[in-house]
């Protein structure tokens, strides 16, 4: 493959879930994928963010909270919407071959027990199920 398949990962902060998502796939498939994340109104990182993806040796150096604004006028062939207000907002992201709507509850409000280990661990499901669908074309 000559090029990397850009993926921007897509939430309302960029705070927790689109990070993990971005750090995920980075981590799992960096030869066929670039990924980036951003949100809508960027926020603080929750540190609970940093602590889960380091707990699996996965690196978070450089991850910090983005804007959508900082990514106008890129292209990217996969937008992955993280959270229902992201995926409402659609209409604002930047272009892209395909806008995929996935959505995970928030760890930050939710109930379960080890909400950030649950969430990590079905954003890497998801991401897995993603790279075999993307990379068997």
């Amino acid at each position: 493959m000559a090029d990397k398949m850009r993926v921007l990962f897509v939430c309302a902060k960029n705070d927790v879930r689109s990070l993990l998502a971005e750090a995920l796939l980075r981590h799992t498939d960096s030869s066929n994928f670039e990924a980036f994340s951003a949100g809508l109104e960027p926020g603080e990182v929750d540190p609970r963010t940093l602590e889960s993806l380091e707990h699996i040796g996965i690196e978070t150096n450089g991850l910090r909270s983005k804007s959508i604004n900082e990514f106008e006028g890129q292209e990217f062939h996969y937008v992955i919407t993280l959270c229902d207000k992201s995926s409402e907002e659609a209409s604002q992201m930047p272009s892209s071959g395909e806008v995929i709507v996935w959505s995970f509850e928030d760890p930050t409000t939710s109930e379960k027990h080890e909400p950030f280990r649950h969430a990590l661990q079905e954003i890497h499901d998801r991401i897995k199920m993603f790279i075999t669908v993307k990379t068997r074309q």
